[in-house]
């Protein structure tokens, strides 16, 4: 089934590197305009030039999601650039070390849910704003495997995680009716630079990886980008409000 985002506009958040950049590259392979969005400059300009230098229409908005002033003109600048807002896979997020609860710190929590949970809820509030108007729309709320288990240690990262598909389930219901699709995406152990810094501090072995994901390996950017794409796509129009799992069989255990 076609995937095909021709005239179509679609919004990347933490879209420089890892699975929001594959994704957004994804979008625009298929014909959309892309605007990519992530709170380092650098790296988001190294991105766009990438993206541009590839033939691709592409705007980049630095923006960090827990300000909410920034997400607002983010989704404004996108809607004065390219008119609307067809999709948008509020990918932006930050992982947390393995610590016992009992020696987690309020800071962290705090730190943690800014960027994880109240990013995704405010990006959603001014995508939606935007597609209730348009009457269309698509959104794809990046979760986790931890959104969906528990592990020790992870308490707050997959807190977060949980919270993103609940918000995912009860806002979906909210637009099902009004022509606009909110669903989320679950990864698993991706080959992305946070899981690549996570192994070199010994924070997560590649051998559990291989162990506890039965496919065997890391699962691949693009292997997310497809998921967000289908999502986002006329393949899926009478999927609501779903948590998916791409995650090489971790959460079938």
């Amino acid at each position: 089934m076609s995937a095909d985002f021709t005239h179509k506009v679609a919004l990347v958040t933490g879209a420089a590197m890892g699975m929001g950049f594959a994704t957004a590259r994804a979008f625009a392979e298929e014909g959309a305009k892309v605007v990519l969005s992530d709170i380092s400059q650098e790296s988001l300009d190294e991105a766009v030039r990438t993206l541009e230098n590839e033939g691709h229409e592409v705007t980049g908005i630095r923006c960090d999601v827990a300000q909410e002033a920034q997400v607002a003109n983010l989704v404004a600048q996108t809607v004065s650039t390219y008119g609307r807002l067809d999709a948008a896979f509020n990918n932006a997020g930050v992982q947390s070390d393995a610590t016992e609860t009992a020696d987690a710190t309020s800071e962290e929590f705090a730190r943690v849910n800014s960027i994880n949970l109240f990013g995704v809820w405010c990006c959603m509030k001014y995508e939606l704003a935007q597609m209730r108007k348009q009457g269309s729309g698509a959104i794809v709320n990046c979760s986790s495997l931890g959104g969906l288990v528990g592990l020790p240690g992870r308490s707050i990262y997959h807190g977060t995680k949980h919270g993103v598909v609940g918000m995912t389930k009860s806002t979906a219901l909210e637009y099902a009716s009004r022509g606009i699709r909110v669903n989320a995406v679950c990864p698993g152990t991706i080959d992305t630079p946070m899981v690549q810094k996570m192994v070199e501090s010994g924070d997560l072995a590649l051998e559990d990886i291989f162990r506890e994901q039965p496919i065997g390996r890391l699962g691949r950017p693009e292997e997310i980008a497809s998921a967000v794409l289908w999502l986002c796509g006329p393949g899926s129009t009478f999927v609501i409000g779903h948590a998916l799992p791409v995650d090489g069989g971790f959460t079938a255990h």
